[in-house]
């Protein structure tokens, strides 16, 4: 240390130089520990932004077909036929059941029961085109005309017309079109757990109260109208 005529204590060039060398490493230091905080917050909020928006992706249980629009008028190949009920003539289709797919299901979905009630037909009491249960978890849909025999991706039950497959409308003529209603179940039955034949009401008891056996469920609907037009 050199002391100054008045004392004062000074520091000698090589000392201060040492010094702002220490500063400018100690600031280096504090500048790539901010910016490693400041990339592990943005990486965090990444994240949880992918997460939020695949959740959000996911979106609800969903019914899907490639015959019909949802809430419009169904081809008339899906109506039943003549050769399947002679005696009707309001049966002017070939009985080609609608293709089906559906998308997001639910948690803890073991099986997947199927409906077609046209609640018009019959009314009060509707008429049940066809109850289906027992479809795996692992069956993501159905072609179109699958369903119209019996398959081995699903357990018939008992329809109004008395099948264990798909029955089409054979909707009477000169009245506003019937909505056919297809509802899709999300349940935890396992997939050979219920008997075959079940009608509605016994499949309906099988649930019991809810939430019970239910999942989730989905639906659509298709209209049908005689004399059939678009």
């Amino acid at each position: 240390m050199i002391y100054s005529e008045n004392w004062f204590p000074t520091f000698p060039d090589h000392a201060i130089d040492c010094r702002r060398g220490w500063d400018q490493t100690l600031e280096k230091m504090l500048m790539l520990t901010k910016r490693h905080h400041l990339f592990t917050v943005a990486a965090a909020t990444m994240a949880l932004g992918f997460a939020a928006t695949a959740a959000d992706a996911a979106g609800p249980f969903t019914l899907n077909s490639t015959t019909f629009a949802d809430g419009k008028i169904m081809p008339k190949k899906v109506a039943n036929s003549k050769a399947n009920v002679p005696n009707n003539p309001n049966c002017v289709g070939d009985n080609v059941s609608p293709q089906f797919s559906w998308s997001n299901v639910p948690d803890g979905t073991k099986s997947f029961a199927f409906l077609m009630i046209d609640p018009e037909g019959r009314a009060p009491g509707g008429v049940n085109h066809w109850v289906a249960y027992g479809i795996p978890a692992s069956v993501t849909g159905f072609a179109e005309g699958e369903v119209s025999k019996e398959g081995e991706n699903f357990v018939g039950g008992k329809s109004t017309q008395g099948v264990p497959f798909y029955s089409g409308p054979c909707a009477p003529p000169n009245q506003t079109a019937h909505h056919y209603t297809f509802v899709l179940i999300a349940a935890d039955f396992d997939p050979k757990e219920l008997a075959p034949g079940l009608t509605r009401d016994e499949l309906t008891a099988k649930f019991g109260p809810p939430p019970a056996h239910l999942k989730g469920t989905t639906g659509m609907i298709g209209l049908f109208v005689n004399p059939w037009h678009e």
